[in-house]
């Protein structure tokens, strides 16, 4: 115990006191997150509306006018209006099923599962190009029975389906698997059948992580542009979504009209995230 004094003098911080090297290691990293989100994040942002706004507010409603550009939104609300209940139905089967029951395709549905977030958007593109395309696998078939998937909206429903599903599976199958089963059990053993079990257990626990899932599989939705682009064609007021829209404003030099839609897809994306936030927040609130 002697040698205490001379480890610990009396000058060494004790235990939860700051000294200025605390304060100044604690201000530094603050600083460079914030001047990295202002110059990545923010600034970028900042750019779209100054640029939209940059000929006065008449000009900017004017640019949504334009028939391609209307055309281009309704299709990209169609697409998310499509895709986000679909995959919000299969996220609820696939989270209940691997998180309720042990199978032996079980990791191998997790990897499906996953495999969108790992191939490239073009690809997956690609591939629904190699199966419904002209010279692909069914195409022959599809030509025959006068049935257009690829350069259609079919395709671009397929191809927006592929790149969001994981969405909410994803979300929903750690909180499940952290919930456990026990309520569901004690639901069951009371007389309860699976759907009343569900709707009256299991959904109320878990509808906070469904709806942030349905969240970023919308936004996601509406703001792919990867495998949407490879499928779609390109085609001028039937075919493109407001990010090909975006880029073809842009490549004809049309920077107002490019920048106009480009600030209604990152309201859209702002909404979603305000709206985020409060479910987080409401969510808080009643645990």
């Amino acid at each position: 115990m002697a040698a205490l004094p001379r480890l610990f003098g009396a000058d060494a911080p004790r235990p939860g006191k700051h000294t200025w090297r605390h304060s100044l290691t604690r201000w530094l990293f603050i600083g460079i997150s914030l001047t990295f989100l202002v110059a990545v994040l923010i600034a970028p942002l900042l750019t779209v509306f100054a640029m939209a706004l940059a000929h006065g507010i008449g000009v900017w409603l004017h640019a949504f006018s334009d028939p391609d550009t209307l055309a281009a939104i309704r299709l990209t609300l169609l697409t998310a209006a499509v895709v986000v209940p679909l995959n919000t139905i299969f996220g609820l089967a696939a989270a209940w099923c691997i998180a309720k029951f042990e199978f032996r395709a079980k990791s191998m549905l997790i990897t499906l599962i996953d495999l969108p977030l790992a191939v490239s958007p073009v690809v997956a593109g690609l591939v629904f190009v190699l199966l419904f395309g002209l010279n692909g696998w069914f195409g022959a078939w599809l030509q025959e029975h006068s049935i257009s998937v690829i350069f259609a909206l079919p395709g671009i429903l397929l191809a927006t389906m592929f790149v969001t599903f994981p969405y909410v599976a994803r979300e929903l199958i750690p909180l499940m698997q952290q919930l456990g089963n026990d309520e569901e059990e004690a639901a069951i053993t009371l007389g309860a059948g699976g759907w009343l079990t569900f709707f009256r257990v299991t959904l109320p626990k878990i509808r906070w992580g469904l709806v942030y899932g349905v969240i970023l599989c919308n936004a996601r939705a509406m703001g792919e542009f990867g495998a949407v682009s490879v499928v779609s064609g390109h085609i001028r007021g039937l075919t493109n979504t407001m990010p090909l829209q975006i880029e073809i404003l842009y490549n004809e030099y049309n920077f107002v009209g490019a920048f106009t839609v480009a600030s209604l897809l990152t309201a859209l994306a702002a909404l979603t995230l305000l709206v985020k936030s409060g479910i987080d927040r409401a969510g808080y609130r009643r645990r």
